[in-house]
């Protein structure tokens, strides 16, 4: 990627994001013991995204057919992760089999399905990507709990409609570009060929967030300004203050002694 078309892309999402990653996390992130469990939780990140650009398009924008043929894409994906089932090479030639089809009563459903069908399948394609790199450094798949990352931002999320669709694709929007400045700050940390993988993904995933914030922004047909920095500083605690769980969306990173 050239430095130009690098700097581009990640100027609005350190204008967007209220703090830089931690210098405690990236001393962490660095060290080669931490390689596997900053893979094994970015892989598991590429499948939630998926599950979470999915679980939107099922419940807002779909038919019944087409959210079953939904789940029925992601379920190889989920059995792999979740049940340790399958092989995971199997996962290259898998999908979506069905179009989808807008419910009528979905003012913004055809926009929310195109924006989220392109992002899951951008992410399942990361998702093997990463598999791959696990395999070539050999690092074997093992389950991981999840870090307070995305828990921590979608307890705030409103109870009622459609306020709660927007609150949750501005969280989407928030998670999406801190991924995209994590892979930007580990890219020089990394062994080369992981670092030019996380550069790599810098394109799609600065995207991501800006068609988050787009839907939201057009759902709610409304200045959301005040909600997205309501996010926006509880995503900067959850990144600055202290993290003894060492993930790819934890915080500062303090040992536990």
């Amino acid at each position: 990627m050239l430095v130009h078309e690098y700097q581009t892309l990640l100027a609005p999402i350190q204008q967007f994001l209220r703090c830089d990653t931690p210098s405690s996390w990236l001393a962490e992130a660095q060290q080669p013991q931490r390689l596997a469990v900053l893979l094994t939780d970015h892989l598991i990140c590429e499948l939630k995204a998926a599950q979470s650009a999915m679980y939107l398009i099922r419940r807002y924008a779909v038919d019944e057919q087409s959210a079953d043929a939904l789940l029925q894409w992601l379920k190889p994906y989920e059995d792999f992760t979740y049940r340790q089932q399958g092989d995971w090479r199997a996962l290259a030639e898998i999908k979506l089999k069905k179009s989808m089809i807008p419910k009528a009563s979905s003012a913004y459903g055809q926009e929310l399905i195109d924006k989220m069908v392109l992002l899951i399948k951008e992410e399942l394609h990361h998702f093997y990507q990463v598999l791959e790199i696990m395999q070539q450094y050999g690092v074997a798949y093992d389950k991981i709990t999840s870090s307070r990352y995305a828990r921590g931002l979608l307890r705030h999320v409103s109870t009622f409609e459609p306020n709660a669709l927007i609150d949750k694709l501005i969280c989407g929007a928030y998670i999406e570009a801190r991924s995209c400045e994590r892979f930007a700050k580990l890219a020089p940390l990394l062994p080369t060929d992981i670092g030019d993988f996380y550069l790599s993904l810098l394109r799609s995933e600065a995207r991501h967030y800006q068609d988050y914030l787009q839907l939201a922004e057009q759902i709610a047909e409304t200045d959301i300004s005040a909600r997205v920095g309501f996010f926006g500083e509880i995503e900067a605690e959850l990144i600055l203050t202290a993290d003894a769980d060492f993930k790819f969306h934890s915080g500062a990173y303090i040992p536990l002694t």
